[in-house]
């Protein structure tokens, strides 16, 4: 097994403030990129739709395409992105999704658009958001200082808790007013700001890590699980969150139905009720540093682990009316304010127990088999739904999300973090 023990960074990295100027620059590429793909949220299938028309098939397989061909596509791009420098991969990804993004309003003034450049453009897009998130963890974690790290992701958490709850309704503003393509301009352009934002940051780069005159290809593309799997705190951890993610994602349009053709709630309370939960996140991210600053990083984990797993069970219990109304609108907000600590306080944990050598490996080998697992438990949550009735799936997979508490790191071993 995977162990180490927390070591103190030095008192000159802790108590000098140049990381913080190149950090801002950081958070402000990041704050740029967030808020114009909130903006152009759910974009590509509305451009489907509403600009060429396509059947309600083809809106799904856009969906399908981009998740399975990126996450194939991301299992070399791993091991490739590990030994080489995190900043030009970073640039290179925004440009890239620039350039894809981009093409759509393009293509679609002239009259060139297809749906076969839809799907490569959703390929392209998820593939460079891989490639993207693994260099940025890697960088962020030799830009600051393990004693401000959770600080850093917290802000990380709050600025995309803020971009998802006002960043769609102002795209669904601009298709109403300007067109399908309208937001995704806006979205292109978010990439370059984000990459000159990258281009700020000042401090050198420490070298890449270099592989082994034996290793074997094989090896580098498994390299990111076996890490994860032979580190108790970071296996307990992944189990938790592939079943945590596939439980929340699987039951997402069940409550829509659930709410809006069972219950009976008009569209407008719908998203009343999620808007609110999008400020829920917000609160809980900025929690997080004072929670900290009096709790251990293993309570907070297991408290906030098993807090958002609580609520998911209350939404059956609504029925018509005011009532059910709030039942649902106070489930979902507790469960992001929880999930709102908890996201920034394992960010913080799996960056700090992983090693420089494997930190992009274990970032794509964490993504790739999310983006497995989620499509599984949609499917299995549908299927439950289709049978039974949409309340009696999120019955079950509550009790299912309730149970995936047992998988957190309760040991005091399995916390044992290294720098």
């Amino acid at each position: 097994m995977i162990t180490g023990t927390l070591v103190s960074p030095p008192v000159e990295a802790e108590t000098s403030d140049r990381w913080r100027r190149d950090f801002r620059w950081r958070w402000a590429a990041q704050s740029a990129s967030e808020a114009g793909s909130a903006v152009g949220y759910s974009a590509l299938p509305i451009v489907a739709v509403l600009a060429l028309n396509v059947t309600d098939f083809q809106v799904s397989l856009l969906s399908v395409l981009s998740g399975v061909v990126s996450a194939v596509l991301a299992v070399p791009l791993g091991p490739w992105i590990e030994y080489h420098r995190k900043r030009p991969i970073m640039i290179g990804a925004d440009v890239l999704r620039f350039v894809a993004v981009g093409s759509i309003p393009v293509s679609a003034y002239f009259g060139w658009l297809t749906y076969w450049q839809l799907c490569a453009v959703a390929i392209t897009q998820m593939a460079a958001l891989l490639a993207f998130n693994a260099a940025s963890t890697a960088d962020l974690r030799t830009l600051v200082p393990a004693a401000f790290r959770a600080e850093a992701n917290s802000r990380f958490e709050t600025t995309l808790w803020t971009a998802y709850t006002l960043g769609p309704p102002v795209g669904g503003v601009l298709i109403s007013a300007l067109g399908a393509a309208a937001s995704m301009v806006v979205d292109a352009v978010s990439f370059l700001a984000s990459a000159f934002g990258i281009s700020r940051v000042r401090k050198p780069e420490p070298p890449p890590p270099q592989r082994a005159r034996d290793q074997h290809w094989a090896q580098d593309l498994v390299a990111g699980w076996r890490y994860i799997l032979g580190h108790r705190g970071l296996a307990a951890l992944f189990w938790n969150a592939l079943v945590f993610g596939g439980c929340i994602m699987g039951t997402a349009p069940l409550i829509t139905v659930f709410m809006v053709r069972d219950l009976g709630f008009e569209p407008w309370q719908y998203g009343v009720s999620f808007g609110l939960s999008g400020i829920a996140g917000i609160v809980g991210s900025l929690l997080v540093k004072p929670i900290l600053a009096r709790f251990s990083q293993h309570r907070v984990l297991l408290a906030t682990g098993v807090g958002r797993n609580l609520w998911l069970g209350l939404m059956p219990l609504a029925v018509a009316g005011t009532g059910g109304f709030v039942i649902i609108t106070v489930s979902e907000f507790l469960l992001l304010l929880f999930v709102g600590v908890f996201n920034p306080t394992f960010a913080t944990y799996r960056m700090n127990a992983t090693d420089d050598q494997h930190m992009s490996r274990v970032s794509v080998a964490w993504s790739i088999s999310t983006k497995i697992a989620q499509p599984i438990f949609i499917a299995a949550a549908g299927a439950l739904a289709a049978a039974t009735s949409a309340r009696t799936a999120i019955i079950v997979f509550s009790v299912v999300l309730l149970a995936s508490s047992l998988l957190l790191p309760w040991r005091g071993d399995q916390a044992t973090v290294g720098r």
